[in-house]
Order: C-alpha cells, then sequence, then structure tokens
C-alpha cells in the first residue's frame, strides 16, 4: 500500500470506496466493503481517502489497499490565510483520482462523504464511472448534496435527509440505515461482569465518542457530584463512562475529590462496546451518526448532548430526528448541567414503560443489517461475476 499511489498485483473486480477525514466517515465505508466482500469474494475494494485523515492511520493497520489524498478541509478558524492550500489540494487530488481511475479502471465508486470523498466521486461522474452515496446524518452533507444528481444509488440513513437533496435525486434514494455491528447476543449480565459491574443496578453508558467530550464530561461530573450530595451518596444506579483517553487522568483525579464512588465505572476508551451497550438500559452521548446508529440498532434509549461546532450542525439535526421519533432526549450542551440531566436520567430510569416505548421506537429506526442490505443494492451496479456470465 502507497500513501501516494495505489496498491499493484491485486485481481477481482475494482471498487472505490472514497471517503473519510473521520471515523465517522471512514468506518461506513469499511463496513460496506466487508459486506460486499462478503456477497462477491471477486471484487476488489480499494480506499480512497485524504493524508490527514484518520484513514491514513488506520488502513495500512488492517492491510487495506488505499491511495491517500491531499485533500484537506476548509479551516473554520484562521481565515483566508488557513486556507489558501485548499484549492491546490482539491485540484492535486482530483488530478491524483483521474490518474488512479485511468490505471485502475473502477466498475464503481461508492462515495461515504466529508470532505475526502469528494474527490472520487466528481472523478467517478465524471468518467462514466457508477457512483453511489451512503450518507450517514440526518441532514445531508456537502460532498452528498454536490454528487447527489449523478448518482446512481442514494443510501440514507435517516429518511428525514432525503428532503433537503434535489428533487431529481430523490426517486433513487434508498432509506438503508447506517453499517454498524449487528447487535450482539451478549448475555447482560455477563457483559456487566466484563467491566466490574453489579448485575442488578440499572447502568447509564456515558460516551462522548472516540476522543471524549470535555462538554460532557463536565456535565456528567456535575451529575456525579449532585447524586453524591443526596442522602447516603448512592443514587441507586451505575455508570459506564468513557472519559476519552485525554480527559481520563483529569476526571480520575476529580472523582477521587468525590471520594472514588463506587457506582461510578470510569475508562478513558471501552474496547468492548459491545458488551457496554448490552450492559445498559440508557445512554447519555454526542449525536454522531455513526455512535446513534449503534444505540438505535440495540435499541437503546438515549440522551443526546449534540457538538455545537459540528459541521452544518449535523449533530443537532441527528438529536432533532430522534427526538421528534420519540427514541431520544435531546438537550442542548448549553442546557447540559448536573442537576437538570440528573433528574432526567433518574426519571427514565423510573419511568420503564417509557423507556420501552423509546426502545420499541429505536429498534423500528435501527437497521442492523444495514451493511449487507447496501452491499446486496450495489451489487445491483456491478457485472456478473464470470463464472454467471453466458
Amino acid at each position: 500500500m502507497h500513501e501516494d499511489g495505489p496498491a499493484t498485483g491485486h485481481g477481482g473486480v475494482p471498487v472505490v470506496f472514497s471517503g473519510g477525514g473521520t471515523g465517522g466517515h471512514l468506518y461506513p465505508a469499511l463496513a460496506v466493503a466487508e459486506a460486499l466482500r462478503t456477497l462477491r469474494p471477486d471484487i476488489r475494494p480499494v480506499f480512497l481517502g485524504a493524508r490527514r485523515g484518520v484513514e491514513a492511520r488506520v488502513l495500512p493497520a488492517r492491510g487495506e489497499e488505499h491511495h491517500l489524498l491531499p485533500i484537506r478541509g476548509v479551516a473554520r478558524t484562521g481565515g483566508i490565510a488557513g486556507n489558501l492550500g485548499v484549492p491546490w489540494a482539491v485540484v492535486s487530488s482530483l488530478a491524483s483520482c483521474f490518474s488512479l481511475f485511468r490505471r485502475l479502471r473502477p466498475e464503481l465508486v461508492v462515495v461515504t462523504g466529508g470532505y475526502a470523498g469528494g474527490p472520487g466521486g466528481f472523478a467517478a461522474s465524471v468518467s462514466g464511472v457508477p457512483l453511489a452515496l451512503q450518507e450517514q446524518n440526518a441532514v445531508p452533507g456537502l460532498t452528498t448534496r454536490l454528487l447527489a444528481n449523478r448518482a446512481a444509488q442514494l443510501h440514507l440513513a435517516y429518511p428525514e435527509a432525503a428532503e433537503t437533496l434535489p428533487r431529481r435525486a430523490r426517486e433513487r434514494v434508498r432509506i438503508s440505515g447506517n453499517p454498524v455491528r449487528p447487535p450482539s447476543t451478549v448475555d447482560p449480565t455477563e457483559a456487566r461482569a466484563r467491566f466490574g459491574l453489579e448485575p442488578d443496578r440499572d447502568t447509564v453508558l456515558v460516551t462522548g465518542g472516540s476522543q471524549g467530550s470535555l462538554a460532557v464530561n463536565e456535565g456528567v461530573l456535575d451529575m456525579v457530584r449532585a447524586w453524591s450530595g443526596e442522602g447516603d451518596g448512592d443514587p441507586g444506579l451505575q455508570l459506564l463512562w468513557s472519559t476519552g483517553p485525554k480527559h481520563e487522568e483529569g476526571i480520575r483525579a476529580q472523582l477521587r475529590q468525590l471520594g472514588d464512588p463506587s457506582w461510578v465505572t470510569m475508562l478513558g476508551y471501552i474496547d468492548e462496546m459491545p458488551a457496554a451497550l448490552a450492559s445498559a438500559e440508557l445512554a447519555v452521548s454526542r449525536a454522531g451518526a455513526m455512535t446513534i446508529s449503534e444505540f438505535l440498532a440495540w435499541g437503546l434509549p438515549a440522551v443526546l448532548v449534540p457538538l455545537p461546532a459540528a459541521a452544518a450542525d449535523h449533530q443537532t439535526h441527528n438529536a432533532e430526528a430522534l427526538a421528534e421519533a420519540g427514541c431520544a432526549i435531546h438537550v442542548p450542551q448549553a442546557r447540559f448541567k448536573g442537576s437538570e440531566v440528573a433528574d432526567v436520567v433518574k426519571e427514565l430510569l423510573a419511568d420503564r414503560p417509557r423507556r420501552n416505548e423509546m426502545a420499541r421506537v429505536a429498534r423500528e429506526r435501527g437497521r442492523p443489517d444495514a451493511a449487507r442490505d447496501i452491499a446486496m443494492a450495489l451489487n445491483e451496479l456491478l457485472p456478473a461475476p464470470r463464472e454467471n456470465r453466458s
């Protein structure tokens, strides 16, 4: 695998997966590629991403064939001076894509969004290569909106997203969900034992995403303080709290000042997320598309605290869509204060019928087989396997 060129010497039907910059755009591409590879062992997945994106670390570690572009996103700070290199990066990335496509001759390009997905999608549309889009958010990103009219298939996670697409693109929309790991059959009691949790206590999973969230962590600390000051300091529940690696030591020090409450289990990062999801009755979380798609697939009610600085405020739109559907509660970051959220969490845990209804709605919207379903649809755009051709 090469940073500036594709790997060579591979056979199979080339399918390019273009997207990245963040894990929220890369991991859907990996999930769909794996599902398509299972369905069609003759395909050759090739990933297009950004040198500055998470894919520069993840793809080599996984041994995936890939090609990294100089493309970069527009910086929200720094003004014109901070973005002077963006036009050159776009032109250079497009040239690299056209060169790659001439050598590779892909049969299909699948774009999963992010600034890293645009050049591959544009090159496909100009080169006459079939193009498919997979959009994770309730409000489509810029890449999806720009390429929608050129796509043969548009796979959306949220039905609401179709309303913001060009009218003539909507007839090619499929509500496929986000490709996440299907819920496992992990026993909740066994799952809780893995984290040292009590087997019979209601469990609240707290996560601010893979890197953690300072605002979520501070709000949850306020919540712990509020509960620690009530009665005997035991709220009758337990927290499984992923702070993010860079916040771990600071939060641990503050928990020590509170006497290390026995009902708080804090980790910098949760490797066994299926076990964490199986352990929980409720989640408190950011509203990233892939995170909440896992909540939906598992039927896990959630209190969602969107990141206000997310591109196009897409996390707020995600949270609002799920709140309107009835499977989550949307709490803006400015209102994420300990005492207020503590009351919301306790009320939800005490109201089992409401939680059951939220879980039911979540499962209805969740699509645990999304990766397989998307792969089956993409297969319609590919030539038949060689052995099946007459």
